[in-house]
């Protein structure tokens, strides 16, 4: 989050940060994010909340289960999740950002 915080603001754009960990992720956005991007993008299957899941909720997965889980554990979720107009940028790439956000 930090490096993705300090890209934007050296580039001079504006952006409204919601804290997903501390203030939930809204169903609706989730499933926005993996109509769009994928369960298996967004999902951050490194992480700790992940896989401190049992077995049984990491396994068999598909758009709406993912969805779900996120909902459950927004932790579980990929950092940062930018919307812009050209799409989802998704975690921290300094080329992904300067194409979609630039």
């Amino acid at each position: 989050m930090k490096k993705a915080f300090a890209w934007l603001e050296g580039k001079g754009i504006e952006y409204t940060f919601h804290d997903y960990k501390k203030l939930g992720a809204p169903a609706d956005n989730v499933k926005a994010w993996v109509k769009q991007a994928g369960w298996d993008k967004v999902l951050n299957t490194r992480g700790k909340t992940f896989r401190d899941l049992p077995a049984a909720r990491q396994q068999g997965l598909n758009d709406a289960k993912a969805a779900a889980l996120m909902v459950e554990f927004p932790s579980a979720i990929k950092r940062p999740v930018i919307e812009t107009g050209k799409g989802l940028v998704l975690g921290f790439d300094a080329g992904e950002y300067q194409a979609k956000l630039g």
